[in-house]
């Protein structure tokens, strides 16, 4: 089944306190790599949530962004450095009577010392809050495995147009093949009759034509070629993620191109190879963005 790497999703639950927003963005990579954005109370179930998401993306790059707005999410208390405190008030009295200054010490000049007294926010653990967080991060995971399943079928389709293409094609080689090593034989008669004057000699000329033949043969290329296609279409049928599988075999596909065009001394063969890896440049482009 094709699956496309790229896909968003996006969920947000509530209850009486609490309200949480996920959203999962989705795009190619050659591994599963997650990037997850969090308040840092939610470390602890991180695993959690990658659990969750992978339970349906098995591949691609995971950006997840969650939010979370309510009562009560963190705890602020003021702290006090007492012994700090003590020895700053003794010091300003000791300053104040050393050297006659009339100026008291009031509380907002204590407030303004940001070593004495500080401000500690605490964010809090929360079980039903992290309930809601993991059922919004698979209700998210769950619209982006639809969105790509959408864009599979598409990618899917193209594919498949393109190996029909492809397919077509070989078919016309295995037609052209034979005519090939007919066309050499008879430039090859013509170049000995220009050369040679008493006589050609038969024999010779049957050698060359085999030589030449074992050389440009690409029957097998092409037998090699339509099983590969063969293979690419019942790789699109599993039930699993192909993309890999499917890049592996464009690579093989394109070595026997490769090997058509260097053997095929004919340019009606060397047009049609062109186009082959035309075809293959395009399915590679879709096939690397398939999970």
């Amino acid at each position: 089944m094709v699956v496309s790497m790229t896909g968003f999703g996006r969920s947000k639950r509530s209850n009486d306190s609490f309200s949480v927003t996920v959203e999962v963005k989705t795009v190619n990579h050659r591994f599963s790599e997650f990037n997850i954005r969090m308040p840092r109370q939610f470390n602890k179930i991180e695993d959690k949530i990658k659990k969750k998401l992978s339970a349906s993306i098995h591949r691609g790059r995971v950006e997840v962004f969650i939010t979370v707005e309510g009562e009560g999410l963190t705890d602020r208390k003021v702290l006090v450095d007492w012994n700090l405190l003590d020895q700053y008030v003794d010091s300003i009295e000791r300053i104040k009577e050393k050297y006659g200054l009339d100026h008291g010490l009031s509380l907002q000049d204590l407030l303004m010392s940001e070593e004495i007294i500080l401000f500690e926010e605490t964010e809090l653990g929360n079980e039903d809050l992290e309930r809601i967080v993991l059922e919004a991060i698979e209700e998210a995971a769950l619209s982006v495995k639809e969105m790509r399943e959408v864009e599979g079928k598409a990618l899917e389709n193209d594919i498949v147009t393109q190996l029909k293409s492809l397919q077509t094609i070989v078919g016309k080689l295995t037609e052209m093949a034979p005519e090939v090593v007919s066309l050499y034989r008879d430039r090859l008669t013509k170049r000995i009759h220009e050369f040679v004057e008493n006589g050609i000699d038969e024999a010779r000329i049957l050698t060359e034509v085999a030589i030449f033949a074992d050389k440009a043969d690409i029957n097998e290329e092409l037998t090699r070629l339509n099983s590969h296609i063969e293979q690419f279409r019942s790789i699109l049928t599993l039930l699993e993620p192909i993309g890999r599988k499917l890049d592996f075999l464009l690579q093989e596909m394109n070595r026997e191109v490769n090997t058509i065009g260097s053997k095929a001394n004919d340019s009606k063969i060397a047009k049609e190879v062109v186009e082959m890896k035309s075809i293959l440049e395009k399915m590679k482009e879709q096939v690397q963005n398939i999970q």
